[in-house]
């Protein structure tokens, strides 16, 4: 035998007795109380999930679990769950994803707080500066009224007599002294369905929401776990300038996400994109030549806006507005608010301008122009020769005598 084979078999023994090692290991170690386990999930039964610990023996954890608040189930067969040893009898393991009530869980609550495990506990009262809780046994815990939720309870005394599930944060002096946290456990439970939101999300998706705050520069919804902004520009097609008088907080909308900063975890949404466009009828709607009444929605140094229907505004021109005189400004003309008849001029689909006149001015303007034409087709004149009304009157009464 070449030294070559020598040395190849002698790897694949040591790699052979290694391995043997391991599963022996993984067949015959025991678990320790509190160890953290990942298992996969074999079957689901009324009121227990079998596991695979990779370990000799079922395990089994209680149902209840993996639950959500509405009674659904969390997981499937198939899936990875992470769990924590409690004890072993009869071949059969028990685990939980955490440490509840009863002489198990309290020998283990420091293992809990190394582990990160969480702990069941039942808030008993309420003592200055937060509650006490009562953990595994007769175990007592103290938990900081800023710790109790995401937000202020508004109603202390509400959550006592509440079992709820906690995070020790420090554990001192043997157990004599722990400090416990729910809070830390709802924002691991906000960060994940934020998450999920955010995968399960893409630009241009109609998704529904709730209003959650209301600010100057828009409105927050909540589109499942995570909040999106909707500009001010962006709550309707006519001009906004308070969000409150559109929208108020807990009301449910349908929104457009228009942008996604995944990152920074940061939505733009569109209200607007889900209502009907009014330009989309605006030739029909608003023809040239036609007559309409509108409101002065804000005045410019170089003319007026008026609001002819929700999201359809044009513009007077300020040269269109002091009835032949210069002005310097619309307000010597006209006042935010002002309800005033116009003529549309003309009409730009493309870039949404409605060119507009004040309606006297234009009429004026049309019954000069007809008795031109009038004028010019008695007198038999060519169109060339265009003058105004008096001109051509003077030139008539000249003709006369």
């Amino acid at each position: 035998m070449s030294i070559n084979d020598e040395r190849d078999n002698t790897v694949e023994e040591e790699d052979f007795a290694e391995l043997l090692e391991q599963s022996l290991s993984g067949q015959s170690g025991r678990l320790q109380p509190g160890q953290k386990v990942t298992a996969r999930v074999l079957k689901i039964t009324g009121e227990w999930l079998f596991i695979d610990t990779g370990h000799k023996g079922e395990g089994v954890v209680d149902l209840k679990e993996f639950l959500d608040l509405d009674g659904n189930l969390t997981v499937k067969e198939g899936d990875d769950v992470v769990a924590y040893f409690l004890s072993s009898r009869h071949g059969e393991m028990r685990f939980s994803t955490r440490i509840g009530g009863g002489a198990s869980g309290s020998a283990q609550l420091e293992e809990a707080w190394r582990a990160g495990v969480p702990v069941e506990g039942l808030v008993e009262k309420e003592i200055k500066g937060g509650y006490e809780v009562k953990l595994a046994g007769t175990t007592r815990a103290f938990c900081p009224f800023s710790q109790m939720s995401l937000r202020r309870v508004d109603n202390a005394e509400s959550l006592v007599g509440a079992r709820l599930e906690f995070r020790i944060t420090d554990y001192s002096e043997n157990g004599r002294n722990i400090v416990v946290s729910r809070r830390v456990l709802l924002e691991e439970e906000q960060q994940r369905a934020r998450e999920e939101s955010l995968a399960a999300i893409s630009e241009g998706m109609t998704v529904s929401g709730t209003v959650t705050s209301l600010r100057d520069f828009g409105a927050f919804v909540d589109i499942g776990g995570i909040d999106g902004l909707v500009p001010l520009s962006e709550i309707g097609w006519s001009r906004v300038k308070d969000v409150r008088d559109v929208l108020s907080v807990g009301q449910q909308v349908q929104v457009v996400i228009k942008a996604i900063d995944r990152e920074k975890e940061r939505i733009s949404l569109s209200l607007k994109d889900t209502l009907a466009d009014p330009w989309e009828k605006v030739a029909e709607t608003y023809p040239e030549g036609s007559f309409h009444t509108g409101s002065v929605a804000r005045l410019a140094p170089f003319g007026a806006f008026v609001t002819l229907s929700e999201g359809v505004d044009g513009l007077i021109h300020i040269s269109r507005l002091g009835s032949g005189k210069r002005i310097n400004h619309p307000r010597e003309v006209l006042q935010e608010g002002d309800s005033v008849e116009v003529k549309v001029e003309s009409f730009d689909r493309a870039n949404r301008r409605l060119s507009l006149a004040l309606a006297g001015a234009a009429r004026a303007a049309d019954e000069e122009e007809a008795s031109i034409a009038e004028y010019r087709r008695q007198s038999g004149e060519a169109p060339k020769g265009m003058g105004t009304l008096g001109e051509m009157l003077q030139a008539k009464s000249k003709k006369k005598k």
